[in-house]
This record gives C-alpha cells, structure tokens and sequence, in this order.
C-alpha cells in the first residue's frame, strides 16, 4: 500500500513537471521570433476649408455724437415786457408760429406819432413850394433878392426831407410794432421757457428766451484717425480696394444698445482742412433722416462707414489661424499631395468670424481648421471638407483708436 502511495505521487510531480517545461518551452519559442508587432498607425484626419476669392464690401465702424441739424435762440429784438408766452415747452413748432407776445402799446403809439408828424410835413410842402415858385419868377425881374430866393427853395427841400424822415420813422416804428410777437425762425422742438409771464426783456440780451432745435434731419459727426484716412488713400490708389462712389456715401447707424437704425444716412463731408493735434483725427459729418424723433441730440451712436470693396478677397477662418512665438499669423494647409504645409500669413483685419488675409494663401488652399492639433508639418492627412457659410461680408471697429490690421487671439 505504501508503494502505490508513493507511485502515485510520483506521477503526479513528474505530470507536473512536464507541463512547467511545457509552458517554459512555449515562451522561449516566442521569444526567439521577437515580440508581436503592433499594428500600423493610422493617418490622421483633419477637417479643411477651401480658400475661394468672393467680393468683400470694407466698413469701418466709428463712434459719435448727434446733432441737430439747425439750432436757432430765441431773443428779443426790442425792449418790453412779456404779456403771454403762447407755446407749450418741449412741443414742436412751426418756422412763423407766434412765441411770445411783449406789449405792443408803447409801439403802437410811436408809429401814430410817426404818422401823424408825416401828415404835417405833407402839409407845409405845398405852401413852400408855392412859396419858392413865386420868388423863382420875381427873382426873374429883380423884384426879389437872391438871397430871398435861396431861403424860399431851402425851406421847400427841408420840407420834402421832412416828409422822407417821417417815412423812415413810420417804417421803424411799424418793424419795431411788428418785433412784439416774437415768432419761431425755424421748424423745430423747442426747449423750456427761460422766462414768465410780466418778465421785462431787452432788446438782443445775452440770455435765450428759449432754443429751437431742428431734429429732422439729424447730423452725426464721427471722428477718424489721419493715419486711416492715408491707408484708405494708399489702398485706392494701389488698387487693392475699388471705390464705391456714390454708393460708398450711405451710412449704417448703430443706436446706444447695438441695434441698427432704421434709416440710412449720407456722408456729407471730410473735414480734412482741421486735424485735432491731440488726437490726430478728423471729424466726419453724417446727414441722417429723423422722421420719428428717435435721435436726440447728443446722443452716442456708432456710424458704419463704408471705405470700398475688395473684389477677390481671401477671408481665412479665425479658427484656422494661430500665432509663432513671435506673433506671426501662420495656417496649416493640405497641398495637393495631402502633406501638411505651414503659411505665414499677413493679416488686414477681421471680418466677422474671419481673417481678411492680405498675402500667404490663395485660392484652392485647403485650410485646416479642425485636428490641427494631431498633425504637423511634412506629416501626410486624411482630408475631409468642412462646409462653411459666409460671414456677413462687413468690417466693424468698436473705437476709432482700435486699429483694423491688428492681428488679435485667435479663437
């Protein structure tokens, strides 16, 4: 019994041990053929958008203050006193609708007066002339002296100037009449009352009885900078952007809250002839419909300009434009042979998600603007196009001193 026991031990080691060297065998097999090769790598994908030359329409967004379009101050031009002011403040009000309205007795008395003095000098001229006719024909036989002669045709010319004076006077004096109803120069909103009723006024006095501004059509003067003004001048004059002509002289309008006006205005004029030293820039006049009253004057507004149009315009996504270490604008494209090729790039400005690039790409460059993480130059890209809408095709400037050829962070 003990040697069977033993047997079956034996067997069982050496079992055992051959399945040891068994799987000891194995590994050195493997081994001695080298270590499974992993699969190859893929090629990465990357997903590209074509450059296609499209017309660009160039804006320049510059902030500004309204203006009325015509300002008249009301002031009397005789002394008096304020009987009834006959507007409602802040109302419109029509050019010759009657104001205020001084007291027009003393006037009324000075032009009787004058009229009446005008009756007496027409009264005295027929018996001096008379007068004068007669010793005109005594002088002839020497029945009178000259000298008689002389007072008899002065004291007729002094009669005619009497009744020229009179005239004169009854002309002051019926103007005079007529300035005690002070009337509005101008159609206009009108201000509040500087003044009551029974207040004493003088003739053109410092102080306005009130002001009237003419908000319809409203002026929006902007200022731009001299060295934008000589890059759009340069940029014409190199053919790099095409002028619109009249075209080019409609204005957008951007209200307080970044909502568009309504209603178009026209750039009137550069006024290039003055330039504020301090901040070398130049003043802009809009002229802008106000049919409604929405612009008051002074109000902060932002004018949409429009400088020219680029006809074969290279707009790069801003997701596909990085900068080097040293700020240079550079993009990944895919060439032909589907190898990734680093550009530099020059930029000109933004144009709303996109970069309006001046020179490094063309049209057919496949910019890549998704993976560009995964690849790297020289390295060979699955492509796959990435459908892209365009952008609205306009450039806006939140400031007049924001430069449009600065290259900011891409997104």
């Amino acid at each position: 019994m003990q040697r069977n026991t033993q047997r079956n031990e034996f067997i069982s080691w050496l079992a055992a041990f051959l399945i040891s060297a068994l799987l000891l065998w194995t590994g050195g097999c493997e081994n001695s053929h080298g270590k499974q090769q992993a699969p190859p790598a893929r090629t990465p994908e990357v997903g590209t958008v074509t450059m296609e030359p499209r017309s660009v329409e160039l804006t320049t967004v510059l902030p500004g203050r309204t203006s009325a379009f015509g300002v008249a101050e009301i002031r009397p031009q005789v002394d008096g006193i304020i009987q009834k002011r006959l507007f409602e403040e802040g109302s419109l009000v029509e050019a010759g609708e009657l104001l205020y309205q001084i007291d027009p007795a003393p006037f009324r008395v000075a032009l009787n007066s004058a009229k009446a003095s005008l009756t007496k000098a027409r009264a005295s001229v027929p018996a001096l002339r008379s007068t004068a006719d007669r010793y005109r024909g005594l002088l002839a036989q020497h029945a009178v002296s000259q000298q008689d002669y002389d007072n008899a045709q002065a004291a007729l010319d002094q009669g005619l100037a009497e009744i020229e004076y009179w005239k004169s006077q009854i002309d002051k004096a019926r103007i005079e009449l007529k300035y005690t109803q002070i009337t509005a120069p101008i159609s206009g909103r009108i201000s509040r009352s500087r003044i009551t009723d029974g207040a004493l006024v003088k003739a053109y006095q410092a102080t306005a009885l009130a002001t009237i501004q003419q908000m319809d059509p409203m002026y929006v003067d902007v200022t731009q900078s001299t060295s934008e003004l000589l890059k759009l001048r340069r940029s014409l004059k190199e053919g790099r952007i095409c002028d619109q002509g009249e075209k080019g002289k409609k204005v957008r309008i951007l209200l307080e809250d970044g909502s568009p006006y309504p209603l178009e205005g026209t750039l009137q004029f550069r006024d290039v002839t003055s330039v504020d030293p301090a901040t070398g820039s130049y003043i802009l006049r809009i002229e802008v419909p106000n049919p409604e009253g929405l612009l008051l004057p002074g109000m902060y507004v932002r004018a949409v300009i429009q400088e020219g149009t680029v006809d074969q315009a290279i707009l790069a996504p801003q997701e596909g434009v990085t900068r080097n270490p040293k700020g240079e604008a550079i993009a990944l494209i895919v060439d032909d042979a589907g190898v990734v090729q680093q550009k530099m790039l020059k930029i000109d400005r933004a144009i709303g998600n996109d970069w309006l690039v001046s020179s490094g790409l063309s049209a057919g460059d496949r910019v890549i603007v998704e993976g560009r993480l995964s690849v790297r130059p020289g390295q060979q890209a699955n492509v796959v196009s990435i459908g892209k809408e365009p952008d609205e095709q306009k450039t806006e400037s939140s400031s007049p001193n924001e430069n449009p050829t600065s290259e900011e962070a891409t997104k």
